[in-house]
């Protein structure tokens, strides 16, 4: 669980002032651990983890106009995430054993998602992050979904950003695929192939599959928010795919999962 003290070690440090204007920020661990202090609230100590396979991670919530400096002395890597809103939270510990962990899917469609920042599981403004993990070779974000346009109880206007963190097989690199394709609402039209520490932007349109390659596990952070009153992930799927979704009843989830695995099942 998280603690309050002094910082750590303040070699290497970074700012997480600058970013989004008036806005409210998570601090979410990639890997490694460190500190975040932020002004009266004194200095948050996360745990960390080894890599985004190993589990969920304890987080961090600044508040809209918060001025933080994220430090560690061993080393890490640290996403700032954050969305424009209007109340300003109190900054606040989310601990690694309190995220939601949601098994998806079925089959070569099953991922594991940690819900951190979920719309129904950490209180924020605007801000809606989770974490989704996906074996070598299956499909995830599938089918192909959509969240450009308001439709209450149906679907809400949210932006969103994947950054990815693909597994190496080896000493070969790991590699992926995001497909995005063109809706009433937008005209976004990618087809990306993503490594580790790439991103692809989603200001509107059909989104999926992430595909994972055989043999490299993929890891990617969602970061999202948008105009509407209710902060809520509603979402329609592509009509031409929606269909998968009826054959996964009955069927088991992927072996592999959940992450992280015993050395016995590590590839």
């Amino acid at each position: 669980m998280g603690e309050r003290g002094s910082a750590p070690d303040p070699a290497p440090r970074a700012s997480a002032e600058g970013g989004v204007p008036e806005g409210g920020r998570g601090v979410a661990v990639v890997s490694g651990r460190g500190g975040v202090g932020e002004g009266s609230a004194g200095t948050f100590r996360l745990r960390g983890r080894a890599s985004v396979f190993d589990g969920p991670s304890d987080f961090v919530y600044l508040p809209r106009d918060a001025h933080a400096d994220v430090a560690s002395a061993a080393g890490g890597r640290f996403a700032l995430v954050g969305a424009r809103c209007e109340r300003r939270l109190a900054p606040r510990y989310g601990p690694a054993d309190a995220v939601p962990v949601e098994l998806r899917g079925a089959g070569s469609c099953s991922r594991q998602v940690h819900n951190f920042a979920a719309a129904d599981a950490f209180a924020c403004d605007r801000l809606i992050a989770v974490e989704v993990l996906t074996p070598g070779g299956n499909w995830s974000s599938y089918p192909p979904h959509k969240h450009d346009e308001h439709h209450p109880g149906e679907e809400s206007r949210l932006e969103e950003i994947y950054f990815y963190e693909i597994a190496p097989h080896g000493t070969t690199p790991g590699v992926g695929y995001q497909r995005v394709t063109p809706s009433p609402a937008g005209k976004t039209d990618v087809l990306a192939e993503v490594r580790s520490g790439d991103v692809v932007l989603i200001p509107d349109g059909w989104h999926g599959p992430s595909i994972a390659a055989p043999g490299h596990d993929m890891y990617y952070l969602n970061v999202m928010a948008g105009p509407d009153a209710e902060r809520e992930w509603l979402i329609r799927d592509h009509p031409d795919h929606a269909w998968i979704r009826a054959t996964w009843r009955g069927r088991p989830t992927d072996p592999r999962l959940p992450f992280p695995r015993t050395p016995e099942e590590t590839p």
